[in-house]
């Protein structure tokens, strides 16, 4: 049953003016939680409003990404991942995503999986979501890593 659109528009007007307040933020002080922290109602709302399975999935693993991401930027977690897989890439969905630092790689697959959403949905506020999504996913890869941004975004499309 579709989720009802009443006030969605508005919703995702806040939103976006949220991820946007967070990204300006961000930038402007060099810190990475702002952005985090101003994208977890867009993720919870995405979450919300899907409804097919591949689209569920998609947005409630961004749901786990985001919280593991709020958990490894508030603490400082530096873990490589290519040690961890042994590859300097793997796999995700037919997509080749470049492995490294988790506070790199969750905000890029998330990245990825915004843009998964956006292709596999007809719903616009599920695209809406979509991309606020993938454009603070961005900045925050940008505030963690600039010098692998070109890197992690070249592989990923």
């Amino acid at each position: 049953m579709p989720r009802p659109i009443r006030y969605a528009t508005p919703i995702c007007l806040v939103l976006t003016g949220l991820a946007a307040l967070g990204i300006v933020l961000g930038f402007l002080t060099d810190e990475v939680m702002y952005p985090i922290g101003f994208l977890l109602p867009t993720v919870a709302y995405e979450a919300y409003r899907t409804e097919g399975p591949s689209t569920r999935w998609a947005s409630w693993t961004m749901g786990a990404l985001m919280v593991a991401l709020v958990v490894v930027a508030a603490f400082g977690i530096e873990f490589d991942l290519r040690r961890l897989f042994g590859a300097d890439s793997t796999s995700v969905g037919g997509q080749t995503v470049p492995l490294g630092d988790v506070q790199v790689v969750f905000p890029a697959a998330m990245a990825l999986l915004a843009a998964m959403l956006w292709t596999r949905t007809r719903g616009i506020y599920t695209r809406w979501l979509a991309a606020v999504i993938f454009v603070t996913a961005a900045a925050i890869v940008y505030l963690t890593a600039p010098d692998s941004f070109g890197d992690v975004f070249n592989q990923v499309g």
